[in-house]
């Protein structure tokens, strides 16, 4: 009898491509600004040349549209970004604010973001991690989806600098809850919240229209900021 094949839990994908319909100055981003801010997965990243300058590096997952990422990039120039994200309209949106603001210190990869952490980022190399309002998975049989989990902790531990940081956003309670728990039983890292569980918004994470309009409705975000040791 042939034993079932099992299934590494790390290699779970957290994500859906739903490529959607890009607007027409996403199809133009797309096609006329790619080679400019997109990097290839295929070939080794290299910071220096791909920022053409050595500065801090922050990696945003899953950026989605990428207002926040353009804003924080535009308010720290001092700062390179990285944001990786599957949706391509999203990319070509982002790519697009990029341009009419003349933001200069993003960098993209249309991919998923843990087979770039795992395999195109220098060990202990990252000053911070971003991860804002990821897909909930809310049904408990999708919880295995979530992409904080053990494995990714030890992800976050191989790659962050001492002294970086990890911040996480979610406007689902459960799944804030959810993270605080695994983040805090995992080795390495240290919680920043002076209560031992979630922080206020810092300044440098933009409100999104929709986190605005779900706080207008009443509706609650937590934040994570877990340093590195």
């Amino acid at each position: 009898m042939t034993e079932p094949q099992r299934i590494d839990p790390s290699k779970i994908r957290s994500f859906i491509r739903r490529q959607g319909r890009a607007t027409a100055g996403q199809k133009f981003a797309l096609e006329h600004h790619w080679q400019k801010y997109c990097l290839v997965p295929e070939q080794a990243f290299d910071p220096v040349q791909a920022f053409g300058r050595q500065a801090p590096l922050i990696v945003e997952i899953g950026f989605g549209n990428g207002d926040s990422l353009a804003a924080m990039a535009a308010a720290n120039p001092h700062l390179n970004y990285l944001g990786i994200e599957v949706h391509r309209p999203g990319v070509g949106h982002l790519m697009m604010l990029l341009e009419q603001q003349g933001i200069n210190n993003v960098r993209i990869y249309h991919h998923d973001a843990i087979e770039i952490l795992e395999r195109k980022i220098a060990d202990h190399s990252l000053a911070g991690i971003h991860l804002f309002f990821p897909d909930p998975w809310q049904k408990r049989r999708h919880h295995k989806r979530r992409i904080v989990r053990p494995s990714f902790v030890d992800l976050l531990n191989k790659k962050l600098a001492v002294g970086g940081y990890f911040h996480a956003a979610t406007d689902w309670e459960h799944y804030a809850k959810d993270m605080l728990a695994i983040l805090s039983a995992g080795a390495g890292l240290r919680n920043t919240s002076p209560s031992g569980d979630f922080c206020p918004r810092p300044a440098y994470r933009p409100l999104t229209k929709f986190e605005n309009r779900g706080l207008g409705l009443g509706h609650g975000v937590w934040d994570l900021i877990f340093a590195k040791l």
